[in-house]
């Protein structure tokens, strides 16, 4: 195997991930590049089994990317090779080292460079290849010009873009200053320069790339930017996916008019809502108007065929659960999309400890550094709400019970799904490895014994939920309380669903 004298290192959350980062990093690394080879991995994996899959290659230097979700994994990565191989400089980035105070310890790691680190990195390498005088341990970054940067993206192989997400962006920064965000600490928005930026996806395109997830916090931002890469994307066949980070009351009608033309399963829409009490949103510096969010949200579930992602959280400085419980509802009677339920997170750099005093905010030291308590909501409360979260997300977000789901919702959505979380985890004690046929029958036993409902008519919805979904396996439970075997000849199923109805 042949040695590299610089190994960049990627844990991901998980394998269908890549990272774009490591190679911003490459496409930047000039003479460099030749002696510089990428390993990604996933979380939970070995150490040990880490540190050999690395040091194979004999690197002197080695660059890892630093996240919430894999800190903890980065630091005993680097135990284990400052043990074995003590001679090779490891050198980190990310936003989780990006700003202090560090809450892992990374100590035993040689430099660190905070901020955007594509310049800084390659100025480092040299210096540490050719024995130069040995830098600082923290090294703020120089941050690059976006226009002439190199792109990472004829760096995704053919097995990425086979099998692995794309990660793509046309901006950084953030305009806004939300106290929970990091991208809040950025001074202003730059803008990648966009014909350059259209060619590069082309080529992906041509290379078979279907799935771009742009990474930008604030898609809509610059308006005239955010038509010229839908066009290009407008301009190619199905099938494709696009996911977008958008502001949610900024859609002016030129926008509007090109997201009615993405058909069905192409665009998804992440809209950070995070709460919809206005006091809440000046506690955490949060512009948002809240009549265009409204009028915004309701065009596009209703006229657009965008999938939507809302975000939630529990948590914010002076928030009760009582005005959570509001924005939930609120937000549920105006959008039948996901709905991602968020616990607050105090991150190294943001301003959110100037509340800390006010209203009793008391967070985890350890990723991902999740509140625990506050004011307003005690730990117990936390908790529970931590596990509200979980199985709202297997069963409303999942979308597998569509129709069920409105038995457990009733009047009120939000009373009525915290009954059901906090019924279903005295009988489960887990939030974990729950099967959908499981599930189906936790769901089944609270609405018939629980809510009283007539175990036929919850039966029946049941089945029409699972078979929605075709090769899907049918609970046996079901059989005996069904009121009758769907037609056969009239229901779009697969073979496979109709020998499992003709058993029941």
């Amino acid at each position: 195997m042949n040695t590299k004298e610089i190994i960049l290192v990627g844990i991901n959350a998980r394998y269908t991930h890549t990272s774009i980062g490591l190679r911003y990093l490459y496409a930047n690394l000039k003479n460099l590049q030749s002696h510089t080879k990428i390993l990604e991995f996933v979380i939970g994996e070995q150490s040990q089994t880490l540190a050999e899959k690395i040091l194979i290659y004999q690197p002197k230097i080695i660059g890892i990317g630093v996240y919430i979700w894999n800190a903890m994994d980065v630091y005993n990565l680097i135990e284990v090779i400052k043990k074995v191989s003590p001679q090779t400089k490891i050198v980190l980035g990310g936003p989780e080292v990006s700003h202090q105070p560090f809450r892992v310890n990374f100590e035993s790691a040689d430099h660190i460079i905070q901020g955007e680190g594509e310049i800084s990195f390659y100025r480092l390498c040299q210096k540490l290849l050719t024995h130069q005088l040995e830098p600082k341990k923290i090294i703020p970054a120089q941050m690059p010009d976006l226009k002439t940067l190199h792109l990472p993206y004829d760096y995704y192989s053919d097995h990425d873009v086979q099998h692995r997400y794309i990660y793509v962006e046309a901006s950084r920064g953030c305009p806004f200053e939300c106290e929970f965000c990091l991208s809040a600490i950025d001074e202003k928005v730059r803008h990648f320069d966009m014909d350059i930026l259209v060619v590069a996806f082309e080529r992906l395109w041509q290379k078979g790339a279907r799935n771009f997830k742009f990474i930008d916090r604030t898609f809509n931002l610059k308006i005239k930017h955010a038509n010229q890469l839908m066009d290009f994307f407008l301009t190619k066949d199905e099938p494709y996916s696009l996911h977008f980070e958008v502001i949610p009351d900024h859609f002016p009608e030129a926008l509007k008019t090109r997201i009615l033309q993405f058909p069905p399963a192409t665009l998804q829409l992440e809209i950070g809502i995070q709460t919809l009490n206005p006091q809440i949103l000046d506690n955490i510096n949060r512009n948002m108007n809240l009549n265009k969010v409204k009028k915004n949200i309701a065009f596009l579930e209703h006229k657009s065929k965008a999938h939507l992602h809302l975000d939630l959280i529990v948590g914010l400085p002076g928030e009760s659960l009582e005005s959570f419980a509001k924005n939930l509802n609120r937000l549920k009677s105006m959008s039948n999309s996901e709905i991602q339920i968020g616990i607050l997170k105090k991150l190294s750099g943001t301003t959110l400890h100037r509340h800390d005093n006010i209203y009793g905010m008391v967070y985890s030291d350890q990723p991902p550094y999740d509140i625990l308590k506050n004011d307003l909501l005690d730990f117990n409360t936390i908790q529970k709400m931590k596990r509200f979260a979980r199985f709202w997300d297997l069963t409303y977000n999942s979308g597998n019970f569509n129709k069920t789901i409105n038995y457990i919702f009733e009047e009120d959505v939000f009373k009525g799904f915290e009954t059901f979380s906090l019924w279903i985890y005295e009988q489960s004690e887990s939030t974990w490895q729950i099967s959908l046929n499981r599930l189906s029958e936790y769901i089944f036993d609270f609405l018939t014994t629980v809510k009283g409902y007539d175990h036929t008519e919850i039966a029946d919805a049941i089945l029409q939920d699972i078979i929605r979904v075709n090769g899907r396996k049918i609970p046996g439970f079901l059989r005996t309380h069904l009121s009758h075997i769907p037609d056969l000849r009239k229901t779009d199923l697969t073979q496979h669903n109709k020998r499992q109805l003709l058993r029941l």
